[in-house]
């Protein structure tokens, strides 16, 4: 494997950072993850335009041009012969001392790892997963918001916790004000009456690249989409669930706190959004 770190290319034993990177230290920096399909880059633009947000929102200043990561990514790419895989994409803080003050800091790191991901078994993509309500709420957009994905993900780490002691995969986490916001590493949608509904970004939930894709085959499909708070029993009585996200792409959810939701199977809609998903990547995306 051939690890991008600062513009050159290390072989796994040899990639390194230091220990006083504050990317390290104190979770000071931004991601992105990125898939590659087919041989293609997908979304390159749009996961690297969120990234530069993301880094603007902290005032962390990338040492790269939007042009010159993307070059990157695809030369990393490249060079561990991917066709089909997963990337992610890292901008740390940089050196710096043993103290928070990010000014401290020297010049930001840009770290671009490639391999595989399987977020969940298999089987689960063909039977649904069981999913629950936790307790830890999604960080508020006056403290750490959710719509710059830093490195600090202690708070979707902590309800991921929460979720593997209730015995499921994932973790429905809701905000200050009870609504739905998202799960740890996935947006959320709902089918109700024919219709999609998902938390909007105000909710708490990030603008995830496939909840935004996802989005746009309904539309394009003729399937009605809103963005609308939901409660819990929004949740419950809903006739269809699924999860999107980069890794996850897209995962139906039969169960969520004990309740069936619809026949307790992957549902017609999301079935259909799986396979107008699969047949986008096919053909969308940089090539390699």
């Amino acid at each position: 494997m051939k690890i991008f770190i600062d513009g050159k290319l290390y072989g796994e034993r040899d990639a390194k950072i230091s220990v006083f990177d504050h990317g390290l230290l104190y979770g000071d920096g931004v991601f992105e993850g990125i898939r590659a399909y087919h041989g293609r880059v997908f979304k390159l633009k749009e996961h690297i335009e969120r990234l530069f947000y993301s880094a603007k929102a902290i005032l962390l200043e990338i040492p790269m041009t939007a042009e010159q990561v993307s070059a990157a990514v695809l030369e990393t790419c490249r060079a561990n012969k991917i066709r089909d895989g997963y990337i992610r994409l890292v901008v740390t803080r940089g050196v710096g001392t043993l103290g928070l003050n990010p000014k401290s800091c020297g010049r930001p790191s840009v770290i671009i790892i490639v391999g595989k991901i399987q977020l969940y078994p298999q089987e689960l993509y063909e039977h649904g997963m069981a999913i629950a309500t936790v307790p830890t709420a999604r960080n508020l957009h006056s403290a750490v918001n959710p719509a710059i994905k830093s490195l600090n993900y202690l708070n979707n780490i902590l309800a991921k916790i929460e979720a593997n002691n209730a015995g499921v995969e994932e973790a429905v986490m809701l905000n200050a004000e009870g609504f739905v916001a998202e799960c740890t590493g996935d947006n959320l949608f709902i089918v109700k009456k024919g219709q999609l509904l998902t938390p909007p970004l105000s909710a708490g939930a990030l603008y995830g690249i496939t909840r935004q894709t996802v989005i746009e085959l309904a539309l394009e499909s003729g399937v009605k989409v809103s963005e609308t708070n939901l409660t819990r029993y929004d949740l419950f009585t809903a006739d269809e669930c699924f999860l999107t996200g980069t890794g996850a792409e897209i995962m139906p959810v039969i169960k969520i706190d004990a309740r069936v939701i619809g026949a307790g199977k992957p549902g017609p809609l999301t079935r259909r959004l799986v396979e107008d998903y699969h047949a986008f990547t096919k053909t969308t995306g940089e090539p390699i």
